[in-house]
């Protein structure tokens, strides 16, 4: 099964790649793969576990004991984190922990304080 986006035009599920561009062999309609990737960064939303959206400079509360990897340290239930980073990958918060350090947290463990 192909990932290459349906014609905006046409809705034709046989576009092809052409260099920068999409093409569709239907409609001979082309448009950039980077307004692709755009419109999919514009689309990803960092929920928490409470379905609330999470943004740059929030603060959040964790609601799960997390071990930290490689070390005998835990972050306990209800501790508090200021100024919370949104990045890519599966850990989608990047944050500093006072007494931890500097981690990155998945957003299902975490609500919006």
């Amino acid at each position: 099964m192909s990932t290459l986006p349906h014609c905006p035009q046409c809705q034709s599920s046989y576009t092809y790649e052409d260099g920068e561009h999409y093409i569709c062999p239907e409609c001979a309609h082309e448009w950039p793969r980077q307004a692709e990737t755009e419109q999919a960064e514009a689309a990803r939303v960092v929920r928490d576990a409470n379905g609330n959206v999470l943004n740059d400079g929030d603060s959040i509360t964790v609601i799960k004991d997390l071990k930290v990897k490689g070390s005998s340290l835990v972050v306990k239930v209800g501790t508090k984190v200021k100024n919370i980073r949104l990045v890519d990958g599966d850990h989608d918060i990047d944050c500093k922990i006072d007494g931890i350090g500097a981690m990155q947290l998945k957003s299902e463990f975490v609500r919006k304080a």
